[in-house]
């Protein structure tokens, strides 16, 4: 299980596993051979189905920084080690191959090879599993934010502090932007609008919370500065619900680090047990685990036990089990931005049900993410970020 470095990525949207892993892919493909005069990238499955709507295109010119480029989409071939599989190769001036690579963007802009561990990555964590993780926590009389600091070391203060400070900047980049977002479906956004009006409200908090998710789901949609928290996709319900609950109870940046801290980490035990990427489990991955997060993040900040964090963690993702990922027109907004609002508000609702009770509960956090990995195999192919299935069917 690598760093929250790794876990919590500041880069463009609108997304981590089409966007953001292609154009690091790019960048290391780049670096391998600088002076091609042609490169062709093949993308396949997800990739290729979603590619042109998630901006993928955009980020390998971007990245392979060449007028030589060339991007083949093969949506009809899906690798058997990952929907979201890339095939790169370089030419040179006589078009004799100079060398090719296979690699996979797996979600949360991570990369691996077939069969490989995450490329360049090392792991920290030596216990991997939360039930593991609070019996370290319970003999240590510790909690879950300083399993972080003891294996992150106190360097990691200053990242999140990195991370929350581009978080709260993309909130109040989205409240301030009008008109509509890119691309076909000329979608509104909607952020400035209900902010104005939740602060006139009696039942403001709904509307602020829908306010700050949307304004963050907006600004990656249009592929600016965004979190993957735990994907650009799901980028807009950790921020929302840190926000809301750092004005409403005053939190000091120590309060939000530590709370950033025990999200990232339950996010961190989703993506090494078990998956964060909508093209292999749906978007139960995404908003389900950023629901997830949120949720335990929001239990610890009410000063829950361990147990009631678990519980919390564990019902945000229960109750996105089966949540398809069926993007309209490929583009990373319908459903996909509203998802995001009323997660936040399902997280805070889940950490507030936990606190009623002792934390005692049937089904653990790491159960949950067996059954959500059992789930998205069983899932249609058509329901895993093609836009061939779902919603996205009724606007092919």
């Amino acid at each position: 299980m690598q760093s929250l470095r790794s876990f919590y990525c500041i880069g463009h949207g609108p997304s981590s596993s089409h966007t953001m892993g292609p154009f690091n892919a790019g960048t290391l493909f780049k670096k391998r051979f600088p002076n091609a005069s042609l490169y062709r990238v093949t993308l396949f499955g997800s990739l290729a189905a979603t590619g042109r709507g998630h901006l993928t295109d955009d980020a390998l010119h971007q990245a392979l920084a060449s007028e030589g480029v060339e991007i083949l989409f093969r949506p009809d071939i899906t690798k058997p080690f990952h929907s979201n599989g890339m095939f790169f190769e370089a030419f040179n001036e006589k078009q004799e191959l100079l060398g090719s690579w296979e690699v996979y963007s797996v979600g949360g802009s991570a990369l691996k090879e077939a069969g490989e561990n995450p490329i360049a990555e090392p792991s920290i964590y030596p216990l991997t599993t939360l039930n593991e993780i609070i019996k370290w926590c319970e003999k240590e009389h510790k909690e879950l934010w300083q399993y972080v600091e003891t294996y992150e070391g106190e360097a990691i203060w200053n990242y999140l502090a990195e991370v929350w400070e581009s978080m709260q900047n993309t909130i109040n980049r989205g409240l301030k932007q009008s008109g509509v977002l890119p691309g076909i479906l000329q979608y509104p956004r909607k952020a400035p609008m209900f902010f104005a009006k939740a602060r006139k409200e009696e039942k403001r908090a709904h509307g602020i919370i829908f306010a700050y998710a949307l304004a963050t789901s907006e600004e990656n949609a249009s592929g600016n500065i965004v979190v993957t928290a735990p994907t650009c996709g799901a980028c807009g319900v950790v921020p929302a619900v840190l926000r809301y609950l750092k004005e409403l109870y005053n939190l000091d940046q120590i309060d939000c680090l530590r709370a950033l801290a025990v999200a990232g980490l339950l996010g961190n035990i989703v993506k090494f047990n078990g998956s964060i990427s909508g093209a292999e489990v749906g978007c139960q991955g995404e908003v389900g685990v950023a629901c997830s997060m949120a949720a335990g993040m929001a239990s610890y900040l009410f000063g829950g036990n361990l147990q009631q964090i678990d519980y919390a963690a564990e019902m945000g993702l229960e109750h996105h089990l089966g949540m398809t990922c069926d993007p309209i027109a490929g583009y990373v907004q319908v459903p996909c931005i509203e998802r995001n609002a009323v997660a936040a508000i399902r997280a805070i609702d889940a950490a507030e049900y936990t606190s009623y009770t002792d934390g005692v509960h049937k089904v653990s956090f790491d159960e949950i993410i067996q059954t959500m990995v059992e789930t998205g195999k069983d899932m249609n192919t058509n329901y895993k970020e093609t836009s061939l299935g779902g919603l996205a069917k009724r606007y092919l």
